[in-house]
């Protein structure tokens, strides 16, 4: 089994048979981890400060609106937990738990997002993405609510499931649901899985899967579709399709113009970062990256748009999509995309292209010992990442 061919979950059943050490590094007895330790084999750019421990299989961070340093961390196996974030230099605990769901949580499938409505302070609305332990093999989304003054001390409701989407295989579920500025909810579907989109879902418009979504939530008693979707009015396709042509996009954010970059987790050769506009086809399974798979030589690109970044096996097997970076800790980094592999623990930053499909100029920060699952952004513009292998949150500093 090739890691670049499974994604950054495809590790998990690597871990479970005890053979993780191979590509992942682990802190010596009982898992803890220095912060002397994390900087071995860093770059002298950035330092990755541990800011709280004690989670199982982390794969989302989001801060809850409204209150500083309060964030919601999803474990991949069904359960999400508060913690208060600081600066008094030690760890954070796990606080409470605001949910558990039975969940599938075999190869990458599991509890994988979570989205705080636009308005969450007013309606307590919130929205996942998983995989249920009931039924047949789908990805759901659905809407829950929890006021902010009960997060914690009592269990969300389940208002309505918007949407099920049947899954071949239990790899490249995608996973993320977030917000744009535009107010809609955008979901990140992965092709089905396998390896090599076996049933061309990347391509075909008559499929959710490997595409990224576009709904309104607002409405009732199910989601409309925004007006401007690409292809609202196109025989065949499905109207709640904002972009396809994508493998499996674990991580996508939006930046200060309200682009939205993801990052894309290759087959065999090459991770991906994409800017990501209406009705873009990125290419898979004709083409990785920027590179002809299928067929190999002398595909058809017509129509495609170019990655903004790229990278090879020699520099990992998986990426995260990252963050723009707006905050004041490391005022060099401002304004560029930063971004991991959760294989080989490389962390870049990128300044963005001014349009889609050109390429960015991306920087290695340096190689770290953590296996990163995800990154998010505070109120005050500071990114954080998640360590999936050693349940660690980390705030990157300056150096």
């Amino acid at each position: 089994m090739r890691l670049g061919v499974y994604g950054w979950a495809g590790l998990t059943l690597l871990l479970i048979a005890g053979l993780a050490a191979r590509v992942v590094w682990r802190p010596p007895s009982g898992g803890s981890l220095s912060d002397a330790d994390a900087q071995r084999e860093a770059s002298p750019l950035v330092r990755l400060r541990v800011v709280a421990s004690g989670f199982t299989q982390p794969v989302d961070l989001q801060f809850v609106p409204g209150v500083e340093g309060l964030a919601l961390v999803l474990e991949k196996q069904g359960r999400a937990r508060l913690v208060q974030l600081t600066d008094t230099g030690e760890p954070a605990a796990p606080g409470a738990e605001v949910l558990s769901l039975p969940v599938r949580s075999a190869s990458e499938l599991g509890l994988l997002g979570w989205a705080f409505h636009p308005r969450y302070r007013e309606n307590g609305l919130f929205y996942l993405n998983d995989n249920p332990l009931e039924g047949g093999l789908r990805t759901r989304i659905s809407e829950w609510q929890l006021p902010l003054d009960a997060l914690g001390k009592q269990p969300p409701r389940l208002l309505r499931v918007l949407l099920e989407i049947e899954q071949p295989f239990q790899n490249h579920d995608g996973g993320q649901v977030a917000f744009g500025p535009d107010g809609f909810l955008y979901i990140g579907m992965g092709d089905g899985g396998s390896r090599a989109d076996p049933h061309g879902n990347g391509q075909n418009l008559g499929t959710l899967l490997g595409k990224m979504l576009r709904i309104d939530v607002d409405a009732q008693p199910s989601y409309a579709l925004p007006p401007d979707n690409p292809f609202l009015h196109t025989p065949g396709a499905r109207p709640e399709i904002w972009a396809y042509g994508l493998r499996n996009p674990w991580r996508f954010s939006f930046d200060a113009k309200g682009r939205l970059i993801a990052g894309d987790v290759g087959q065999d050769r090459y991770e991906e970062v994409d800017i990501v506009a209406s009705g873009d086809n990125q290419g898979w399974n004709v083409r990785e990256a920027a590179h002809c798979f299928s067929p190999p030589d002398g595909c058809a690109t017509a129509g495609m748009v170019d990655p903004i970044f790229e990278y090879g096996r020699d520099a990992g097997n998986s990426i995260s999509g990252g963050q723009v970076y707006t905050g004041q800790r490391i005022a060099w980094l401002r304004d560029r995309y930063v971004f991991g592999d959760y294989v080989s623990g490389r962390l870049w930053s990128l300044e963005l292209p001014a349009e889609r499909g050109r390429a960015g100029k991306g920087e290695l920060l340096g190689r770290f010992q953590h296996a990163f699952s995800a990154f998010a952004r505070d109120a005050k513009g500071e990114i954080y990442a998640l360590d999936f292998a050693r349940g660690l949150i980390l705030r990157l500093d300056g150096a």
